[in-house]
């Protein structure tokens, strides 16, 4: 088993303004989540919010505490998002085991606790996909299907933006400190998400993008309102999102996207939109 992190900085707004192509990829994406074998994350400054991957095929893996915590635990001071992308697997934590199907999420308290992946089968490997955000206190942990979620069904056809948006860890569905989660399907001919877009102080986001071809890509839209600019990525990559940027994007193809975030707002709906005619 092989443990993988980096650390990333928060940047001012007007510091991106002069980024070029490669210095926006080394602030804002994350190219490579799931190894085999691995657990890689990235620990971003922006609320301090951990994004994560971890890919168990011929060991189960661990998610152990990583320097810049400070603690001996990971969960010490920490609660955490799991949802699961790939083949059937487990979640054990302490002594209690979690079965994740494809697109099931789980929610683990905050602890001084032991948290172990598996993959069911090391031909169709669990591809855990997770975000962890600092918390005061311990809830309850639980495990969150389709069918618990809070489905809405978003934009239309006409605007190339039709989508279904399942919350997942949301405050309607469980208590959590800080942390919320869901995951956004694309349906066939729309290429939109996110659409109009907007900004919440309150609050940083992370998207991580799966169910993207894998000779198709996606677009991510990024920046001030008045001074926008874009990334490219591939299935099953991510990108942060400061408080002071939009999120959106438009892809080659349909795909899915999960979305997390970490702040002092547990309200999805306190967003600053705009109209499209805004942006520049």
């Amino acid at each position: 088993m092989k443990t993988n992190y980096q650390v990333r900085q928060a940047s001012h707004p007007q510091d991106v303004k002069n980024y070029d192509t490669t210095r926006l990829r080394e602030h804002f994406l994350i190219e490579t989540l799931f190894v085999e074998d691995e657990v890689n994350m990235v620990y971003t400054l922006y609320d301090r919010l951990i994004v994560g991957g971890a890919m168990p095929v011929k060991e189960q893996l661990e998610l152990a505490n990583i320097d810049p915590l400070k603690a001996q635990f990971f969960l010490h001071r920490r609660e955490l998002g799991i949802v699961n992308v790939g083949g059937a697997g487990t979640v054990t934590v302490d002594n209690t085991v979690y079965e994740l199907d494809y697109k099931e999420a789980l929610y683990v308290g905050q602890g001084d606790r032991k948290l172990i992946f598996a993959s069911k089968d090391a031909s169709k490997p669990a591809h855990f996909y997770f975000n962890s955000a600092p918390a005061h206190t311990n809830y309850p942990d639980k495990k969150i299907t389709k069918e618990n979620a809070i489905v809405v069904e978003l934009g239309a056809p006409t605007t190339c933006n039709h989508r279904i948006l399942n919350k997942l860890i949301v405050r309607e569905i469980l208590p959590t400190c800080q942390l919320q989660m869901g995951m956004t399907e694309l349906q066939t001919g729309s290429v939109w998400n996110t659409m109009p877009p907007h900004v919440h102080d309150r609050r940083m986001e992370a998207y991580f993008y799966f169910e993207v071809p894998q000779d198709q890509a996606v677009c991510h839209f990024m920046g001030e309102i008045k001074e926008t600019r874009h990334i490219w990525l591939r299935n099953e990559q991510a990108v942060i999102s400061p408080v002071w940027s939009i999120h959106s994007a438009a892809a080659t193809a349909s795909y899915t996207f999960i979305w997390g975030m970490g702040g002092e707002n547990l309200d999805y709906g306190d967003m600053d939109t705009c109209k499209p005619t805004d942006l520049r």
